[in-house]
């Protein structure tokens, strides 16, 4: 099991860079759930900022990846605790900063984008703010990466969803579990298929929990951003919708004779949307956490287009280039590279002939370490 993980960590990483297939200018969904989650990170900052803060302020933002969201929380918190001890008459506290993802991620492009984020802050807030020191943390974020005791806020962005591996039920070498034609739980899934992902979420949640209850100080934050369900239902089409389409694609490219149908078989996807009650019962079970909240943040369906009303066609081709940003190096790994333009052209043509249209469901997290 845990070579899988470390395999995972090896080869899943958003597309780097600034082209039109980087997830830089694929990730528009992702920057609207960010800014729907302000009123619940600014409310967990306000009620952090109680008591005095610490003369340096340790903020951790988990799965930061890269592109014009990876700073958008820590702009909020540090523009938040500086401003409110300048309204309270407290000492300004110094920030340091932790960005963290797996090793592949585009680190360079984050670093390169840190002198004009630092002219930005000292222009909107006055000479007097920071020092805000910035580094950068490669690992995954289910295991420790910090020293005990030592970060006072954690964010994390659409990032929980995707899990540490594939379950491992799934990849039993001597008796998988077929989840057939499919590359995620679908409602022709299994019941054994779906109970092993809830089962790898709860492993995940629970150890994501517990290496930040060693890392948080008490009373310290952590507000959650990741994909979820309102609906009891594991396989709604909400969470499956996209991922239909996807497995037609690849059943598609079995038929033409590019892809092997035993490869199909044996490719799923490490991703999970869990239900709220799935939330709040490994929060209460792991023990470390107060849950202060749990919402839904809604999406339209084209949300992926950035809030401009489009046609199907285009909310469709927008929707499979950022599905390539975030996917593309699993599949590139299991199937190779040469596969990934048909696969995404033929997801395209899927998505813009269908009918259906769903909201894009995700939910916010906050917790206070007990």
């Amino acid at each position: 099991m845990e070579e899988e993980s470390i395999k995972m960590q090896q080869i899943f990483r958003m597309k780097g860079g600034q082209g039109e297939e980087s997830y830089a200018k694929n990730s528009k969904i992702q920057g609207a759930y960010l800014s729907s989650t302000v009123p619940v990170l600014v409310q967990a900052a306000l009620d952090f900022c109680d008591n005095p803060l610490p003369g340096c302020v340790n903020i951790a933002d988990l799965g930061c990846s890269s592109g014009p969201n990876t700073l958008f929380a820590v702009t909020e918190l540090t523009n938040i605790f500086y401003r409110t001890s300048w309204q309270l008459g407290r000492s300004q506290p110094e920030f340091s900063v932790f960005l963290n993802d797996l090793p592949g991620n585009d680190f360079n492009t984050v670093f390169k984008s840190l002198p004009a984020f630092q002219e930005k802050m000292r222009a909107e807030n006055g000479p007097d703010f920071g020092p805000c020191y910035i580094s950068g943390v490669p690992g995954s974020f289910y295991g420790r990466l910090f020293p005990s005791n030592s970060l006072h806020f954690v964010h994390s962005g659409s990032s929980l969803h995707w899990l540490s591996q594939v379950p491992p039920e799934l990849n039993n070498t001597s008796n998988p579990l077929m989840n057939k034609g499919k590359v995620f739980i679908s409602k022709t899934s299994p019941p054994a298929v779906i109970e092993a992902y809830q089962a790898q979420f709860q492993r995940d949640f629970c150890s994501f929990l517990e290496a930040r209850s060693k890392e948080v100080v008490p009373g310290g934050r952590m507000v959650l951003m990741f994909k979820g369900r309102r609906v009891d239902d594991p396989a709604p089409d909400e969470s499956c919708l996209l991922w239909d389409y996807l497995g037609q694609a690849f059943q598609d490219l079995v038929s033409q004779g590019l892809i092997e149908e035993k490869k199909l078989d044996t490719y799923n996807t490490p991703y999970y949307e869990p239900y709220t009650e799935e939330i709040k019962d490994e929060v209460e079970r792991q023990g470390s956490f107060d849950l202060d909240c749990i919402l839904p943040i809604i999406l339209p369906w084209d949300g992926c287009n950035g809030g401009i009303k489009c046609t199907r066609e285009t909310t469709a081709r927008n929707t499979g280039k950022a599905m390539k940003a975030v996917n593309g190096s699993m599949i590139k790994s299991h199937f190779g590279e040469d596969i990934l333009d048909p696969l995404f052209q033929r997801f395209m043509e899927i998505m813009a002939a269908d009918t259906k249209k769903v909201e894009h469901v995700s939910l916010v997290v906050s917790l206070v370490r007990k």
